[in-house]
């Protein structure tokens, strides 16, 4: 067993998001990476070349994560952008409609005006129908 298989281990286990040490969707640093090894924090260090190649994946790693957490925020701005859409389209219905309902409660005022019929409700009551 190479001495940095710990460290490749706990790694890909930050990248699949089935940490054990540290908690899930951890972001990938160093730092998390030696934690998840069982390590302490800091003990990878880049002064030392052995850990060349492991600081290489994890950095690797860490531009993947950040452009999937990128990917993530666009789909969420965009579903904001459609959900505020549909809501300035539904309040512009209503307020048609409410609209619509006062212009015919006026009219229907200005009827029983002209033929001195008593005004009708908009909506008819629950006895009658």
């Amino acid at each position: 067993m190479q001495p940095l298989d710990d460290y490749f281990e706990a790694l890909l286990r930050l990248k699949s998001g089935k940490s054990l040490r540290v908690p899930k969707n951890t972001k990938i640093t160093n730092d998390a990476v030696a934690l998840e090894a069982g390590r302490g924090k800091g003990s990878i260090k880049k002064s030392r070349p052995i850990f060349a190649d492991l600081i290489q994946a994890i950095d690797a790693a860490a531009t993947e994560q950040r452009k999937g957490e990128g990917l993530q925020k666009e789909r969420l701005d965009k579903a904001k952008k459609s959900a505020n859409y549909y809501r300035c389209e539904l309040e512009a219905a209503l307020a048609r409609e409410i609209s619509l309902l006062y212009e015919l409660y006026q009219m229907k005022k200005e009827l029983a005006r002209l033929t001195g019929a008593n005004v009708l409700p908009l909506r008819p009551s629950k006895a009658s129908t």
